[in-house]
Formats: C-alpha cells, sequence, structure tokens
C-alpha cells in the first residue's frame, strides 16, 4: 500500500517517442488529423482571401457554404499551418495540439454563438460557422484523445505504461538478456570441479 501511495504522487512525463516507433498508429492518427483538418482550415482560408472581402467585415461573403471575412480566413490559414507543424513533428506533439485547437474551436463556436447578430461579429460568424466550429473541434478532440484515454488501452500503449508502471512487463528484449545470464551460469563448470 505504501508504494502505491509514493506511486501515486509521482507523475511521470509520457515520452512518445522513447515508447512507440515514429510509424507506430498512434503517431500516424494523430499526424492524420492533424494533416487533414489543417488542410481543410488552410484551404478554407485561401478561398476566403481570393474573394477579397473585408478584413472585419461583419456581413462577410460565402465560401464552401460558410459565411468569412479577411480575418477569419487569415486566422483560418494560421491555425491550418499549425496543424501541419503538428502533423510533421508527430508523436505527443501532434496529440497535444489536436487536442488545444480541438478545445479552441468549441469554445470558439459558444463565444461566436453569442455575439451572432451583434456588432461584435468580427469574424463574421453565422450559425453555419458555429456548427462548423463545433464539429471540427468534436474531430480535432477525437484524433489527440485517440489512444490516450479509454479504459481499454492496450499493454503496449505508452500512455497505459506510463500509469501502470508496475504492471508493465518487460520488453522481450531484457527478457532474452535474462535467459542468456541464467544460461550462460547454467553451462559454467560447478566452482568445486574448477
Amino acid at each position: 500500500m505504501a508504494a502505491h501511495a509514493a506511486h501515486r504522487g509521482e507523475r511521470r512525463r509520457i515520452q512518445f517517442d522513447k515508447h512507440l516507433p515514429v510509424d507506430h498508429r498512434l503517431n500516424q492518427v494523430y499526424r492524420f488529423g492533424a494533416g487533414l483538418m489543417g488542410l481543410v482550415l488552410i484551404a478554407f482560408g485561401i478561398l476566403g482571401l481570393i474573394g477579397k472581402v473585408g478584413f472585419f467585415d461583419t456581413r462577410g461573403d460565402q465560401v464552401v457554404g460558410l459565411n468569412t471575412n479577411g480575418a477569419l480566413s487569415v486566422l483560418s490559414i494560421c491555425v491550418g499551418l499549425l496543424l501541419f507543424v503538428g502533423m510533421v513533428i508527430g508523436g505527443n506533439f501532434a496529440s497535444t495540439v489536436n487536442m488545444l485547437v480541438g478545445i479552441a474551436f468549441i469554445l470558439s463556436g459558444f463565444v461566436n454563438l453569442g455575439l451572432l447578430d451583434t456588432e461584435y461579429n468580427f469574424l463574421a460568424f453565422r450559425i453555419q460557422n458555429v456548427l462548423f466550429s463545433f464539429v471540427v473541434g468534436v474531430v480535432l478532440m477525437f484524433f489527440g484523445m485517440y489512444g490516450r484515454v479509454g479504459s481499454a488501452l492496450p499493454h503496449d500503449n505508452p500512455y497505459w505504461r506510463a500509469r501502470h508502471p508496475d504492471l508493465v512487463e518487460p520488453e522481450p528484449r531484457e527478457l532474452g538478456r535474462g535467459r542468456a545470464v541464467a544460461l550462460d551460469e547454467s553451462r559454467r563448470p560447478p566452482e568445486d570441479a574448477r
């Protein structure tokens, strides 16, 4: 019991790259999510800038069914580039960026829902933008949380291993070393035979 209490007080930082290879499924999910949503946001931002709408025009202009203005277009491009950076770096960084940007999108949806039809609607949001913001936020949160939270994480998952260090089985390489040492010792002649 004392060991469990002492262990609970320790906080271990999870190092994704130390536990899994670069091509592990979790890393691919984080990168795919960041890249896909980054591409959508950059495309939306570029299409909005092509329309040459005023920067803070509260009436905005329609682009692929969503309302936009210059400020929202530039903001979309910047967030899309941030997601692309997450895709390039991968690992914990991509996962964390996906989650944080997803939370920001959900909060933005709520804030802009309150600002609809007011003079403070500087991003020219309409209800379809609010719904899009919620959907993008939930999708990014899914991609960011995938494999990090849940009750049925596999035992090779780095997040599960960091939360349950006392249950982690030794790596096969470590088991092999232990057997090799045991075999070497068993092959030695007994001391009295020397």
